[in-house]
């Protein structure tokens, strides 16, 4: 074995560097986030040939004198934890590895300068090696230069991905700190015309971060963003959650802010996937962008180099937070539906024009058609306790001439209702309505499914989930931690109607399971349940499954498409959907009713 030595300083940086600039995105995420420490208010970036061979950062924020320059590029030298208290940082950097560890594997070049000053500086350092500050011409702030990124380290360059790869990414990092400041003007170069331009936004903050996140997420999203602000021991959480009808095939739109910090989260994933579950299939994924603000204390940003992780001191609270905000978010909205839905019918009845790409996906076959399984005969039995939709109304019958106004009549009024007065029904499947400004088109059986769906879950809160016992208990082997964590969280799932214990070590035996869910593979559940509250910390396997059969009940025991309707029992269902919470969209993400603007449709007819 070779004698112990230490290693050479420009070795050192060089490891170092691995761990804090993995690609060009990730130089680019440090040196903006010491621009916006900076005080900046506009920061500038270009980036060639997807930061491979140039990276320059250029912002107006408080500079740097000679001697700064010469700190800044040390490693762990600082400004940002003046009194060394790693449990409360409240800027974006503060580990002081960013610029050593960028010199080690690149030529670097810092301009600055101070406000107060005459003259700049200028600094270079190339694969480690620092030079001495000399004076140069620049306005007040600071401009980085990064030239030629990992030619000090070619097996790093090899791992690199693709031109338009690596310029997404760059562009990905810089929206992130965008829609974190809202008040602060950014823009991305590619070296020969600009990606974008943000200009820092007005008015409140509510309403500048929205506006910013209509600019990077899409006008779509700023049109069907629904509003959060919720507050739970001591931490607040505000942004905006789409509506379910606007969604995406990934989650790659769900974004997470911590104290101001664009982190990634497995948090996130759980919660936004359990707040949504009763409005989206599990392939369909919402746009979120969420900011939580807590005591600094309360969560360690000091996980990793990269600051893209953090630990919450209360999990428990900040998931319940998120899920709770989201789901007051939802149920404030109401009936209400994306306006892309609206968009997308009118652009397939454009002549010559596709329908438009905000609303789409796939619910099984081509389209958002959901087929069920077929139920047990107890589930059938159980569904049909809730198939009377209008008890007040007589039984349906094929409409008569009686149900038609007489020739020259006034129709029925519309008066402020949201959803309009039913006038005609449609192929027996779809209730066409009249609104104050224009039409609205409500697909019967996917309405009245949202609205058994939501008569079930209620009373299924008022009498909780009925469980039956096993003939023979079940045991379940699994590792120790597995089991550790089912125990812990006995409590929860019993509310659920899974009765389970501890069995010795690595093991536990389920005695009662719900009952709605019949003959079920308690094994196979037992540890998608262990595996979800490792992943995610919550317990969604069972909680989606008892979804999934009031969703089977509910889709069932609803109005079906082809039954004929009385205008009375039309005019019922569309006062219920007004009156229930999420009737916007069944229980798949696939909206109940489109609406059309009166301009919409003069539009279509070349009447304006």
């Amino acid at each position: 074995m070779n004698p112990i030595r230490k290693l050479p300083e420009t070795l050192v940086n060089r490891i170092a560097a691995g761990e804090v600039v993995e690609r060009p995105a990730s130089a680019v995420k440090e040196l903006v986030e010491n621009a916006i420490d900076a005080g900046a208010t506009r920061i500038d970036v270009v980036a060639r040939d997807g930061g491979r061979t140039l990276i320059s950062v250029t912002d107006d924020g408080c500079g740097m004198d000679a001697g700064e320059l010469t700190l800044a590029v040390q490693r762990h030298a600082t400004s940002k934890l003046p009194d060394g208290d790693l449990t409360d940082i409240r800027s974006m950097g503060f580990r002081g590895e960013a610029l050593p560890s960028i010199g080690a594997v690149g030529r670097l070049t810092i301009t600055s300068r101070t406000a107060n000053s005459d003259s700049a500086w200028r600094l270079h350092v190339e694969g480690g090696r620092v030079g001495e500050p000399e004076p140069a011409a620049h306005p007040a702030g600071t401009r980085v230069e990064l030239r030629d990124l990992f030619y000090a380290t070619p097996a790093r360059l090899k791992f690199l991905r693709g031109e338009r790869s690596e310029a997404t990414a760059v562009a990905d990092v810089i929206n992130r700190l965008a829609m974190a400041r809202p008040d602060i003007g950014f823009s991305l170069n590619d070296g020969a015309k600009d990606k974008f331009r943000y200009a820092p936004e007005a008015g409140d903050l509510f309403d500048a971060r929205l506006a910013r996140l209509g600019r990077i997420m899409g006008r779509d999203f700023a049109a069907n963003a629904l509003a959060l602000d919720a507050e739970r021991e001591g931490a607040r959480l505000t942004g905006y959650a789409g509506l379910p009808t606007l969604n995406r095939g990934t989650a790659q739109h769900q974004y997470l802010f911590v104290n101001g910090r664009p982190v990634r989260d497995r948090l996130l994933v759980g919660a936004v996937r359990g707040a949504y579950a009763d409005f989206l299939a599990r392939n369909r994924h919402p746009m979120v962008a969420l900011f939580l603000d807590l005591d600094p204390r309360d969560v360690d940003v000091n996980v990793h180099p990269a600051k893209a992780e953090v630990r919450f001191r209360e999990s428990g609270n900040i998931r319940g937070l998120i899920v709770g905000g989201l789901r007051h978010a939802l149920a404030e909205a109401g009936h209400r539906a994306s306006t892309t839905v609206a968009a997308a019918a009118l652009g397939a009845v454009q002549p010559g024009e596709a329908p438009a790409g905000g609303y789409q996906g796939n619910y099984g076959g081509g389209s958002y058609a959901w087929r069920p399984t077929n139920p047990s005969r107890g589930l059938a039995e159980a569904a049909a306790t809730f198939q009377a939709p209008f008890d007040h109304m007589p039984p349906s019958a094929p409409p008569s001439m009686e149900d038609l106004p007489p020739a020259g009549d006034e129709p029925r009024p519309v008066r402020d209702y949201p959803l309009g007065a039913a006038r005609a029904q449609l192929h027996d499947t779809y209730i066409v309505a009249q609104t104050a400004d224009g039409l609205v088109v409500v697909d019967q059986h996917a309405a009245h499914e949202r609205l058994v769906y939501e008569r079930m879950k209620a009373a299924l809160a008022d009498s909780g989930v009925a469980r039956q016992g096993l003939l023979l208990p079940e045991v379940v082997e699994l590792d120790e931690a597995g089991a550790r964590r089912l125990a812990e969280r006995a409590g929860e799932l019993a509310e659920l109607g899974l009765v389970l214990e501890p069995f010795g070590e690595g093991a536990v035996v389920v005695r009662e399971a719900p009952a709605l869910l019949g003959e079920t593979d308690v094994p196979s559940l037992v540890r998608d349940l262990a595996d979800e509250l490792a992943e995610l910390g919550q317990a969604l396997s069972l909680k989606e499954r008892l979804a999934e059969v009031c969703s089977t009940m509910a889709c069932h025991g609803s109005v079906r498409a082809g039954r004929r309707l009385t205008l009375d029992e039309m005019n019922a269902l569309l006062r219920q959907m007004e009156a229930t919470p999420h009737s916007g969209q069944c229980n798949h993400g696939r909206p109940t009713y489109v609406e059309l603007k009166l301009a919409d449709i003069e539009r279509l007819f070349g009447r304006r």
